[in-house]
C-alpha cells in the first residue's frame, strides 16, 4: 500500500483520535489540528499529562491511561520523543500512528509497521483530510 493510499485508509476507516501533546492553547498547532478534527466528525482525546481537560474533552496524562479504543494515535512530539508514544500505540493495538509535519523517526515508524500498525510520517492529518475533502468535491462523494 502506497503512502496515499494509507492516508485515505486512515482517514476513512478511523473515528477517534488520541492526540499526544495537544496544547491547550488554540495558536498551537496541535489544538488547530484537533479543534479541526472535531469538526469534521472525529472523537479526539487530549493525551497530555499536564492537562485534565482540552477541547470539551477528558485528557489523560498517557495512552495507556485512556480507557476504551483508540484508532489512531496522531503524534505532535519531539521526533525523538516518538519510540515510547509508539510502544505504547502497539500495546494498545491501534490501527494507526500519525507523526505530524516535522516529527520523523525511522527506527519507531519501522516498529509500528512490523507491528501491523498502518504509519504516515511527516504529515499534517488536518491538511491531508483537506486535500481528501476537496477532491470528494462539494457533494462530498469520492472522486
Amino acid at each position: 500500500m502506497d503512502e496515499r493510499e494509507t492516508i485515505d485508509r486512515i482517514l476513512s476507516e478511523s473515528h477517534i483520535i488520541a492526540v499526544v501533546g495537544l496544547s491547550e492553547k488554540p495558536d498551537r498547532p496541535s489544538n488547530r489540528v484537533a479543534t479541526y478534527l472535531q469538526e469534521h466528525g472525529y472523537h479526539v482525546i487530549p493525551v497530555n499529562p499536564a492537562l485534565t481537560r482540552a477541547l470539551g474533552e477528558q485528557a489523560y496524562p498517557d495512552l495507556a491511561a485512556v480507557p476504551g479504543p483508540i484508532d489512531v494515535v496522531d503524534i505532535f512530539r519531539r521526533s525523538e520523543d516518538v519510540p515510547p508514544i509508539v510502544e505504547a500505540a502497539v500495546a494498545r493495538g491501534v490501527k494507526a500512528v500519525w507523526m505530524q509535519e516535522g516529527v520523523v523517526n525511522d527506527a519507531a515508524a519501522a516498529r509500528a509497521r512490523s507491528a501491523g500498525l498502518l504509519v504516515v510520517m511527516n504529515r499534517c492529518i488536518k491538511k491531508e483530510h483537506e486535500k481528501r475533502a476537496a477532491l470528494a468535491g462539494p457533494k462530498g462523494a469520492a472522486a
